[in-house]
C-alpha cells in the first residue's frame, strides 16, 4: 500500500505569491478572451459572484500596503550594499571605482524615473507614503554616489575646473623712464 504524503500542496498561484506578479504580466493565450467572455456570460445569468466582506477587504488593504512599503524599503538595502562596495574600492581612477560610482549615480535615476512601474500593480492603495519614502532613499543613494564622484575628482566641484570661464586682462605697460626718442623743447 503507497504512503500517502502530509504535506499539502497548493498549486494555485494566489496573490502576493513569487509568481503572480510575473503571471499577470504574461500575454493571454489565443482564444482566451473569448472563452472568458463566454463563461462571463454564463456565470452572470447562473449566480452572482459573491462579494469580500469588510474584514476582507481591510485585510487585503493592508496587505497591500505592507507590499508597497517593501518594495519602497528596496534602496534602503541597495544603499548599504554600494556605500560598502565604493568604500571597498579606493578612491584611485581605474575601471571598477568608475563602474561602481556610475551605477551608483545610473540606478537611483532609473529608480526615480519609473517610480509608476515599481508601484503599478498596488494602484488600488494609497501610495504617497510609499512613494516618497522611495524617491527619499533613492535621493540619499544618489548622492552618495555624487559625493563618492567629487571625492575621486570626476566633478567639477573645485575653482580650477572653471579655467576658462576666467577673462585675463590685458596688461598696459608703464614706466616712469621716458624714452629715448622723446624730444623736449
Amino acid at each position: 500500500m503507497p504512503r500517502r504524503s502530509t504535506y499539502n500542496i497548493d498549486l494555485n498561484v494566489k496573490e502576493g505569491h513569487d509568481g503572480h506578479t510575473t503571471l499577470l504580466q504574461c500575454d493571454t493565450p489565443i482564444g482566451y478572451k473569448s472563452w472568458l467572455q463566454h463563461n462571463s456570460s454564463q456565470s452572470a445569468s447562473s449566480a452572482q459572484r459573491p462579494t469580500l466582506s469588510v474584514a476582507q477587504q481591510n485585510a487585503l488593504t493592508a496587505k497591500r500596503k505592507s507590499k508597497a512599503m517593501a518594495i519602497a524599503m528596496k534602496p534602503g538595502q541597495q544603499i548599504l550594499m554600494n556605500a560598502f562596495m565604493m568604500y571597498m574600492s579606493g578612491s584611485q581612477l581605474n575601471i571598477f571605482s568608475i563602474n561602481i560610482c556610475s551605477s551608483a549615480i545610473m540606478s537611483p535615476l532609473t529608480n526615480i524615473f519609473a517610480i509608476n512601474q515599481h508601484f503599478n500593480a498596488l494602484q488600488k492603495v494609497e501610495l504617497t507614503t510609499a512613494k516618497m519614502i522611495f524617491l527619499a532613499l533613492n535621493l540619499v543613494w544618489l548622492g552618495i554616489g555624487l559625493y563618492k564622484m567629487s571625492t575621486m575628482r570626476l566633478l567639477p566641484t573645485t575653482s580650477a575646473d572653471f579655467t576658462y570661464k576666467i577673462s585675463w586682462k590685458a596688461m598696459l605697460e608703464t614706466t616712469s623712464i621716458p624714452p629715448d626718442n622723446l624730444v623736449v623743447f
